[in-house]
């Protein structure tokens, strides 16, 4: 399997992660894992029906899907000629370039994108992620996201803040916070704190030399014990942490 990623244009990075490619090989045939970040996606087919969403979703040929934020693992089947192109959109950034439902309509769910809103094969063909500049700098709305500060605050913490405390820095109640995350994210604040605590866990896990212990890096992401990361780690990613 080939998969590459490319920045977005400057103006797009404060709302695009970046574009990615995928390609299968010849030969080979895997399962793909997708691990929860927190982001929704958009991604369009450019090869053989693709099975995803643990095997619930066909993504056709030519076809544009929107992808919602996840809160647990999802697999693709990755074949031969799988040829797969996307956007991974930062949080909350959705409704900068779409009007569309409440977000936590599509959370866990891939789905076909109407003709309106959906990529140009044509172009997609020609000369990929200059058109994704173009198309994403022509379509944005508003270049302001309501959630940034609070995401921020979350981040800054490794998700390791209080939904109280964070709507207490940001000036908001509990409630007003929950819906805003609902509608915008798709995920509650502290399903949203959850998974980026959970990456940080999994980025110190990988980085992290032999002789550290599953039990100090529970501590310091704020798990109660090596079992609670371990329950963790094995809710998003389907694995035990020494087969990450």
């Amino acid at each position: 399997m080939k998969y590459k990623k490319i920045k977005p244009y400057k103006k797009l990075e404060p709302f695009i992660h970046f574009y990615w490619e995928l390609n299968g090989k010849e030969l080979e045939r895997q399962w793909e894992r997708v691990f929860p970040d927190g982001c929704a996606g958009i991604v369009m087919n450019l090869g053989d029906t693709c099975l995803t969403d643990n095997g619930s979703v066909l993504m056709e040929f030519g076809k544009t899907y929107v992808v919602g934020a996840m809160t647990s693992f999802k697999d693709s089947l990755i074949d031969t000629n799988t040829h797969l192109i996307g956007v991974c959109l930062k949080p909350a950034t959705f409704t900068n370039f779409y009007s569309y439902a409440s977000q936590n309509e599509l959370t866990n769910d891939t789905v076909e994108f109407e003709k309106s809103n959906s990529f140009n094969i044509d172009k997609i063909f020609d000369n990929p992620f200059n058109y994704f500049d173009h198309f994403f700098s022509d379509r944005i709305k508003s270049k302001h996201n309501q959630l940034q500060s609070t995401i921020n605050d979350i981040h800054s913490t490794n998700g390791q803040i209080s939904i109280y405390e964070l709507s207490k820095r940001n000036f908001t109640t509990v409630r007003q916070l929950e819906r805003n995350f609902k509608k915008l994210i798709g995920l509650s604040p502290k399903e949203y704190s959850n998974i980026i605590r959970f990456q940080n866990a999994l980025s110190l896990i990988k980085n992290s030399n032999q002789s550290r212990s599953l039990l100090d890096i529970a501590f310091e992401c704020g798990y109660y014990d090596h079992s609670h990361l371990c329950n963790e780690i094995k809710r998003n990613t389907g694995l035990s942490p020494s087969l990450l």
